[in-house]
């Protein structure tokens, strides 16, 4: 690589040493620098062999830190995933590190959590599976928990 080709590749690595990164957002980055085509899959590549991205270290770490930081549920995080270009494999693969129990936990907790004036039973179920489904809870989960099913 030339001098100016060293100087991008240690950037992208900086980049990636922040946080976690994903193909694609590395990729957009490098483009922004106006980095050559041939070039940023060069730079990918040597940043894969050198261990520094990785998209299934980033899968596994996107979803645990969605669902324990943010109280986000599956569907939710399937969709973040989605947007950043990750492939359908590499998400189900990342979904599986989730524990159910602490699925289950999480979302209780986000029922629990949510204040709702609501002085009808029925509405107020209706309002806390519809903030729960948003947060990307599956629904039946969702009504499960609710009616004290799980």
């Amino acid at each position: 690589m030339s001098p100016p080709d060293t100087v991008i590749l240690e950037k992208a690595r900086q980049f990636c040493d922040y946080q976690e990164r994903c193909v694609d957002e590395v990729r957009q980055k490098l483009l922004l620098w106006h980095a050559d085509p041939q070039l940023i899959d060069k730079i990918i590549i040597q940043l894969e062999k050198e261990n520094i991205l990785d998209e299934d270290r980033f899968v596994r770490n996107y979803a645990l830190g969605k669902l324990r930081h943010n109280k986000w549920g599956r569907n939710k995080i399937i969709h973040g995933l989605r947007q950043k270009g990750v492939p359908e494999l590499l998400i189900q693969i990342g979904l599986e590190e989730i524990d159910s129990e602490e699925y289950l936990q999480t979302l209780k907790e986000v029922l629990s959590a949510k204040r709702i004036k609501e002085d009808d039973p029925f509405k107020l179920k209706g309002k806390l599976a519809q903030y729960a489904i948003q947060k990307g809870f599956q629904s039946s989960l969702v009504w499960d928990v609710l009616n004290n099913k799980r």
